[in-house]
């Protein structure tokens, strides 16, 4: 049997990894300034981390949601504390696309309403109706597209308007992302975030906040939402929450009633994946990464301003974006390939994307720093 070859691959095999680096089947090393698209959040094997993972490995592994785990209790309340969440609710799963569905299905169940409005670059997964509500015709099949999934264009507040004036009564949820990734990088206004969450009030629809991304810490605050003061109705976290033991959550605003077999999942809220999250959450208080991630994203973005064939910098925290005066690729696969340094693309193909650990240091910054300099002045 063969893989279904549907990624294209960068020819290398990494077989090793701790902190932000990573080592190939050949020896040869490489800075991670991407992690896996954000998920590794406190670095590749953490000693915490790893030793709560073997601990719990001689205690017990898995068994359904049909009995206690005392784990996902402990995750909440450290979550809902780290967040200033406390009053919200926790709904574990397994992704964030997961995540995305549960959060636009407990939507409709509470107001009984089925349409819902995304908005221009978005990626809120590949799965039935979170690819809805992507931006990126190529991947959503024809069984996924529906017309009660709207799209509105992005920090366009007149068309946002109107959408609602038109269909406002039917919409069920609005879903957008607290900083768009796969989008590259494009951050929200605060007049924008506020009109809809108003609009959301007026009309009784559901505030979904996609924080898959963005979310634990990334931006510089807990979640990306939170710097301009809106409250979420539903918050989804996945990516950096498991440090790639893969975990996802919604976070669901106290309004919301639960009800037997609401929503549910076989391998959500595990014993593994629970303490890999509790011990992620441990590690970013205990070594401060929220304010980490400001201060090197601040650091890393003062130090590249001024470097030729960058055009702007969409940055917040650890979420950065290069945009660059031309396509990315040959930058980003000499980053590679001649300084052995991860970074990312986005569907902005001028847009290299940059997202290392929280726990980045500066001596591992200047690297990428220094690298970024040479090819760009090389082009």
């Amino acid at each position: 049997m063969n893989l279904f070859n549907v990624y294209p691959l960068f020819n290398i095999n990494p077989v090793k990894a701790q902190g932000s680096f990573l080592w190939d089947d050949k020896g040869q090393k490489y800075l991670d300034f991407y992690g896996g698209h954000a998920v590794i959040s406190i670095g590749h094997n953490h000693p915490h981390y790893q030793t709560q993972l073997k601990n719990q490995l001689d205690k017990i592994s898995f068994y359904s949601n049909s009995v206690q785990n005392e784990l996902q209790t402990e995750l909440a309340d450290k979550l809902g504390k780290l967040s200033d969440l406390e009053d919200y609710n926790l709904f574990l799963c397994n992704s964030g696309a997961e995540a995305n569905e549960n959060a636009l299905k407990l939507a409709s169940f509470h107001n009984g309403k089925s349409k819902v409005l995304y908005f221009s670059g978005s990626f809120h997964g590949r799965t039935s109706a979170a690819v809805s509500v992507t931006d990126n015709p190529k991947i959503v099949a024809p069984v996924n597209y529906d017309e009660r999934f709207i799209k509105s264009k992005w920090n366009n507040i007149e068309q946002l308007e109107t959408v609602f004036e038109n269909q406002g009564s039917e919409i069920s949820s609005v879903i957008i992302e607290g900083i768009q990734g796969v989008g590259g990088i494009m951050i929200p206004t605060v007049e924008f975030l506020t009109k809809i969450k108003e609009l959301c009030e007026k009309y009784g629809a559901v505030l979904i906040l996609d924080e898959v991304q963005s979310g634990y810490g990334r931006s510089g605050y807990f979640f990306a939402h939170q710097e301009f003061g809106i409250e979420a109705d539903i918050i989804t976290t996945a990516k950096g929450m498991g440090n790639g033991f893969p975990i996802g959550g919604v976070l669901i605003h106290p309004k919301f009633q639960a009800s037997n077999g609401l929503l549910g999942t076989t391998f959500g809220g595990n014993h593994l994946a629970c303490v890999a999250a509790i011990a992620v959450l441990d590690v970013m208080k205990d070594e401060n990464l929220i304010e980490n991630a400001q201060e090197m994203g601040e650091y890393i973005e003062n130090e590249m301003k001024d470097f030729p064939h960058i055009k702007t910098i969409r940055r917040k925290g650890l979420m950065i974006g290069i945009e660059l005066d031309r396509d990315c690729s040959e930058v980003r696969n000499s980053l590679l390939y001649n300084h052995h340094i991860f970074t990312g693309n986005s569907n902005d193909k001028a847009v290299l994307r940059i997202l290392p650990a929280l726990n980045i240091k500066k001596e591992e910054t200047d690297l990428f720093i220094g690298a970024l300099k040479t090819v760009l002045e090389n082009l």
